[in-house]
């Protein structure tokens, strides 16, 4: 039976009204007072006083457990197109990639903050957030104001014309950088953003070979394919010529590595003889980069590519140290070090702004996309002045879109709030947290073999059991996920085959958020065991 009641209804919306006018702290203070002081009767989702909203409530209770956090936010009556129709066109007119999540794809309709609803009016809390990409919150308000103001003064020009949103984005964008990096070129997605670090790391070193590693992930276009090393985008025709990769130090599935190895609060459970200020298996993988060096390309290159933790892989961590010898012997070698911070950027890794900074480094070009427009097609390269130069004397580099007035001005609001909401403050104390949780379930079930990352990036990687640390089977993978969508979590895939949950959510999360999440999760796993059972 539903939990909605129209006393519960007047005081949800009370409270968002009162809400919209708080300053941050004291609009999460007040939603942690309202979830430990609400009757039972809180409802799981944002009510509304329709009879349609009121059945998808119904229908969201009959296979959910977990009490949902409150919402200060009601959505609109979903009135476009038929779910039918819409998985007609889909079938007829849209790329034929089977890339949907679930058995039954998400129609999804309105979003706020961390949670996400779709036609029906069921409520999600999105720990996914766009594939990495929404970082201060969905439809976040000082961003939304900002881009409306700025859609009724001026959507479009060009380069070729000055306009203030560019170089104020310019600069405060470069004052978050350490020198020498202050030279910022804008385009539009992550994938063209490596395809220029590309060009650039070519032009200034004279060379073309570029190193990445086994399982990174730098984009789809036909450049970047040669820096990706992910099975399922690879081709068998040539692309990305001139792309050589690496081993992966991987200290949970490479050959070495265990429990002093990286830099997370949480640890392999695989045990290591490595002193906690001495990592050998970091000088065996250091030892596999040498290797590559020296039989793989030439005696210069142009460059390495590198995720400060790589993503779409499964959030993996690399050895303390690693990335450090690995850029001096880069740099050896005539070559620039790039560092993509497509996902690890903007204060996700809560210790610091960019991933980078985590491993003591300071690379020669950063990539950065996703999260810098909070979802807004944004990306941007910033590199040295000498770097930049070579570029300009090789090429006459333009972009139609980069740096459009639109796209400055939200990403001028996405820094603010960042800033203003302390949310990279936000990002290391909730994600420590939430990390410490999922790993107790690591010590609970055999088939959570790993739990890592750090801040609000984590991955948690599935087996058959700790012993072997198989891969747990994709279709097993599918039901725990499906099941956690059911039960009102969004979560995403990563991972060679597909084995790793990978946990990434706006960076406004709150710890009753973690609760919720953590509670669902565990739910899914036990409902897994038991089919194992049966």
């Amino acid at each position: 039976m539903s939990s909605w009641s129209p006393s519960s209804d007047l005081l949800h919306q009370g409270l968002a009204l009162q809400l919209g006018g708080m300053t941050p702290a004291w609009r999460h203070l007040l939603r942690a007072w309202y979830l430990q002081t609400s009757s039972s009767r809180i409802p799981k989702m944002c009510p509304s006083l329709s009879r349609a909203f009121r059945t998808s409530v119904t229908k969201l209770d009959l296979h959910t457990k977990h009490r949902m956090p409150p919402c200060d936010f009601t959505p609109e009556k979903y009135q476009s197109l038929a779910y039918e129709r819409v998985l007609e066109i889909h079938s007829q007119h849209l790329a034929p990639m089977s890339t949907a999540y679930f058995p039954k794809p998400l129609l999804l309709h309105q979003g706020h903050m961390e949670w996400l609803f779709d036609y029906e009016g069921n409520r999600y809390l999105d720990f996914f957030s766009g594939i990495v990409t929404v970082s201060v919150g969905h439809c976040h308000p000082k961003v939304n104001a900002v881009a409306q103001k700025q859609l009724g003064r001026l959507w479009h020009t060009s380069s070729l014309f000055f306009h203030s949103p560019i170089h104020e984005f310019a600069e405060k964008l470069s004052a978050l950088l350490p020198e020498p990096l202050k030279v910022i070129f804008l385009v539009n997605s992550g994938s063209e953003a490596n395809d220029l670090a590309m060009l650039m790391a070519r032009a200034h070193s004279n060379s073309t070979d570029i190193i990445s590693f086994r399982g990174g992930y730098h984009g789809c276009s036909p450049y970047t394919l040669g820096l990706t090393n992910v099975g399922p985008y690879k081709m068998e025709l040539p692309s990305g010529t001139g792309c050589q990769s690496t081993m992966c130090p991987d200290v949970f599935r490479g050959p070495w590595g265990g429990s002093h190895c990286r830099d997370s609060p949480v640890q392999t459970i695989r045990k290591c003889s490595c002193a906690p200020d001495c990592c050998q298996a970091k000088d065996q993988y250091i030892e596999q980069f040498k290797d590559t060096l020296n039989t793989s390309v030439a005696k210069s290159i142009a460059g390495f590519f590198a995720e400060p933790i790589q993503g779409v892989n499964g959030v993996v961590q690399y050895p303390k140290g690693f990335l450090q010898e690995a850029f001096e012997l880069v740099r050896e070698r005539g070559g620039v070090c790039i560092a993509d911070e497509v996902q690890t950027g903007f204060g996700r890794l809560g210790s610091h702004f960019w991933g980078f900074q985590t491993h003591g480094i300071l690379p020669d070009i950063v990539t950065m996309a996703k999260g810098i427009g909070n979802g807004f097609p944004m990306a941007a390269v910033v590199t040295t002045p000498e770097i930049a130069k070579s570029l300009a004397t090789r090429l006459f580099h333009f972009n139609t879109f980069g740096g459009n007035p639109m796209a400055c001005a939200i990403g001028s609001a996405v820094l603010e709030v960042i800033k203003e909401e302390k949310l990279q403050e936000n990002s290391h104390e909730v994600g420590t947290y939430m990390l410490q949780k999922f790993a107790e379930l690591r010590d609970e079930f055999e088939i959570v073999g790993d739990v890592r990352g750090k801040g609000l990036m984590i991955g948690i990687e599935m087996v058959k059991d700790k012993v072997s640390c198989q891969p747990l089977p994709r279709e097993e993978v599918n039901e725990i996920h499906d099941d956690c969508k059911r039960m009102g979590l969004l979560i995403g895939r990563g991972g060679i085959f597909a084995q790793t949950f990978r946990i990434a959510p706006s960076m406004c999360i709150t710890k009753p958020d973690v609760h919720f999440a953590v509670e669902v999760f565990r739910s899914a796993l036990i409902q897994h065991v038991e089919r194992r059972a049966k």
